[in-house]
């Protein structure tokens, strides 16, 4: 965007353990990019520790009290008013545990998101452009949408799991302690849910990834759409693209609705196959007791335990598919996370005063798509001139300024200055030099003060008004400086955005301009004062970088540098 550079995008790597990576039920990643998280899992832990011993004295109570009423026909409440106040005790610890598990769920599920959301926002900033640009689409809806898909996985998948590993075979060995029988038929018949939930998953697998894939690609072509739609209506052609967003709308309806069959699908299946694993132990424990072949007691407690054994599998087979969809985003998540590492642009010490030094490229090569682009990069650039990059297109004009700012590493050959490497500065000392204007100016929702003074000082603001045409701008505009525009600059137009981001430019004591295409979207009129106010400020020392192949551009450089690529 035209501003001084600011924060510095650091490299990235394709790691794994990205949007293919751990798949597993909890994934480690989430605890170690999440403090949070870790905080909720500790809870939650303890609650399902508390909730399970809640559960199994519940049960016993009431076995004991059932058994000695019916067997012995004693019923004087009274003599078992102690077995009555702790399973009341019981009952009221168990519904107060549900409760802070509900409560602290939900605010610790926005926690991990809002932390997560940060960390991935914090790395998108910090990716270099060529690294940032094929994953916007992706970052985007991970961010807006997306992620938010978490918060069932952490309030209802999370705590499912948790149980699982804990009430399941807590309360089949107490089971195993009253009756051995019913306790062999569970540990018999508890196989066939997890057994099933995995032959649901390999149905399954990759509908949460589809889903937001087609919702990625439907916001990125929506976004584009509305962006272009003013253009679209000047040529006529507003109902050009309704086919195409019908299409990609009905993609994201089939792959959400196909989703949503097999979840509920999947639910019942695992809802009969609980029901009826508990029916056959409900059925050994009446024919044995008709048969007097076990106590009462222990038939009570093994059949109020029973369903207990197997809920928490069924809630787990019931909150998967509501969480597949956070994991999915999660995963992608993770994946831009993991493309971080240490900033190796802290570790260049090196400050230079860039006010009267020597820019130079020392046989530059950069590694592109197509093979090295800029290629054998060689030419000074020196103060108190106006140097022109130019070359034909594709042959890395604007990657050589993003080496020049440290945004790429050269394949090849070395980007100095003031005869210190490029790759040794401090970075944040060397930006803070720099006034850089790139292809697509980049203007924030706010006014366009704000917009202006994004680059912090500004000086000489009426001269740099009037050099890029900006004034004649604001005289229409009612409101001046105040007048508000969207994100983008919606609300001017494609010109007027350029003057204003060359107004950015042009108002600043940077001693470094990097200008790429500044008069692109400029008429002759404008172009020829622009040109004129870079070649004044040239003249007062400063050094301006130009990337440029109009014949107006290359008529107001001191000096043209050639740049060419080798094309694989």
């Amino acid at each position: 965007m035209s501003t001084a550079v600011g924060d510095a995008p650091r490299p990235a790597d394709e790691r794994p353990g990205g949007a293919r990576g751990s798949r597993r039920p909890v994934d480690p990643r989430l605890w170690r990019y999440s403090a949070a998280a870790r905080g909720y899992l500790v809870l939650t832990v303890a609650l399902s520790i508390v909730n399970v011993a809640m559960v199994i004295v519940s049960a016993l109570t009431i076995g004991r009290v059932l058994g000695g009423i019916i067997v012995d026909d004693d019923t004087d409440l009274g003599r078992w008013s102690t077995e009555l106040v702790v399973l009341a005790g019981a009952v009221g610890v168990r519904v107060l545990g549900t409760w802070l598990q509900s409560r602290f769920a939900h605010r610790s599920a926005t926690r991990v998101v809002a932390e997560l959301k940060g960390e991935v926002l914090g790395v998108a900033t910090r990716l270099r452009p060529r690294e940032l640009d094929p994953r916007r689409d992706e970052i985007a809806t991970v961010l807006t949408r997306g992620i938010d898909g978490l918060v069932p996985y952490l309030t209802g998948y999370l705590p499912a799991l948790v149980l699982a590993a804990t009430l399941t075979p807590a309360t089949l060995a107490v089971i195993a302690f009253q009756d051995l029988t019913s306790a062999a038929i569970i540990f018999v018949t508890l196989p066939l849910i997890p057994i099933f939930m995995i032959l649901i998953g390999l149905l399954t697998r990759g509908k949460a990834a589809k889903t937001l894939t087609a919702m990625t690609t439907l916001s990125s072509q929506l976004l584009d759409l509305l962006a272009g739609l003013p253009t679209l209506r000047a040529l006529g052609r507003e109902q050009g693209p309704a086919t195409r967003v019908r299409e990609l709308g009905d993609a994201h309806r089939r792959t959400t609705m196909s989703a949503l069959r097999v979840a509920f699908l999947s639910s019942m299946v695992l809802e009969l196959l609980a029901t009826l694993c508990v029916a056959l132990v409900a059925v050994s424990i009446g024919l044995r007791l008709v048969y007097g072949e076990m106590g009462l007691e222990a038939g009570i407690v093994a059949l109020i335990l029973a369903p207990e054994v197997y809920l928490p599998l069924r809630m787990v087979g019931t909150q998967f598919h509501a969480a597949e969809d956070g994991m999915a985003a999660a995963s992608r998540a993770f994946a831009v996370i993991d493309t971080d590492r240490p900033d190796d642009a802290a570790a260049g010490a090196v400050v230079v005063d860039a006010a009267g030094a020597r820019l130079e490229f020392d046989g530059v090569d950069v590694r592109s798509r197509h093979g090295l682009a800029p290629h054998g990069l060689t030419g000074t650039l020196a103060p108190g001139a106006v140097t022109v990059l130019t070359g034909p297109n594709g042959s890395g004009k604007s990657t050589a300024v993003q080496a020049l700012l440290g945004f790429v590493e050269p394949e090849h050959g070395e980007v100095r200055v003031a005869g210190a490497a490029v790759n040794s500065l401090d970075r944040s000392a060397w930006w803070a030099q720099v006034a850089w204007l790139p292809q697509h100016p980049v203007l924030v929702p706010g006014t366009l003060d704000e917009n202006l003074r994004l680059i912090g000082e500004v000086v000489d603001l009426e001269q740099a008004c009037a050099a890029t045409g900006f004034d004649e701008v604001l005289a229409e505009l009612p409101d001046g400086w105040n007048t508000r525009v969207g994100s983008g600059g919606t609300g001017l137009s494609l010109g007027q955005r350029q003057r204003l981001a060359l107004t950015r430019v042009l108002a600043t004591r940077r001693p470094v301009l990097v200008l790429d295409e500044p008069t692109a979207h400029l008429d002759d009129a404008s172009e020829r004062t622009v040109l004129d106010s870079l070649k004044r400020l040239a003249a007062a020392g400063r050094t301006v970088v130009v990337v440029g192949h109009r014949p107006t551009v290359l008529a107001a450089a001191d000096r043209v540098i050639e740049v060419s690529a080798d094309v694989a």
